[in-house]
């Protein structure tokens, strides 16, 4: 199997591969029976990005499987914490024994149309105008993997999910919070960049 990238430390596996159009993808022996009602209207690019997820699975722990509980996977048995995430053509795991989040997007300047959905006025000041693209992917993608550790549906990425400000020559030491009236969380990301395409690991 291509492995494309490891960005596994101390506590955690992760790993990115990259889709070879030569590669066996078998439904029947990679998809878990428990998921075939949820994959059954998937487009054929996004149940082949499941399916690549499965297959990196298989070869770190050939005996476990993903499931869903209200979305957020899991690890049967669950033996270690994981994350997943892809984006066609790369697909990423990472499993470890504390929780932790990862999210793959592709640069794309269509993402300056909803910075209001994920960002206040407040938060822009430090973002330089003509980077503004990378900047906000970025921010875009610490929040989705924030998201992944501490997940609810009554949480919005804007109110609940904050990314101090950071340059980019700094990607591995990106401070960021999750926060209610209940908790504050202080959190720390790490981005790695490869091709047209930011990836982003938060750890517990």
């Amino acid at each position: 199997m291509p492995l494309y990238r490891d960005f596994s430390d101390d506590t955690a596996t992760i790993l990115v591969w990259k889709y070879d159009e030569n590669e066996e993808l078998n439904i029947d022996e990679l998809l878990e029976p428990e998921n075939a009602d949820k994959v059954k209207d998937y487009h054929p690019k996004k149940l082949q990005e499941v399916l690549m997820v499965r297959k990196l699975l298989k070869s770190l722990k050939p005996n476990s499987k993903i499931l869903y509980k209200e979305r957020e996977p899991f690890l049967s048995p669950k033996d270690a914490e994981i994350s997943i995430t892809h984006s066609f053509p790369f697909a990423a795991i990472a499993i470890s024994k504390n929780k932790i989040g990862i999210d793959i997007e592709k640069f794309n300047p269509k993402i300056l149309r909803v910075i209001d959905k994920f960002t206040y006025e407040n938060e822009r000041g430090f973002i330089p105008f003509d980077t503004e693209v990378v900047f906000y992917t970025i921010i875009w993608s610490v929040k989705e993997s924030m998201y992944k550790i501490h997940h609810s549906k009554h949480w919005s990425l804007k109110k609940h999910y904050e990314v101090r400000p950071f340059e980019l020559k700094y990607l591995h030491h990106i401070k960021c919070r999750v926060h209610d009236d209940q908790i504050s969380d202080e959190l720390k990301a790490r981005v790695e960049f490869f091709d047209e395409y930011c990836f982003t690991i938060v750890e517990e």
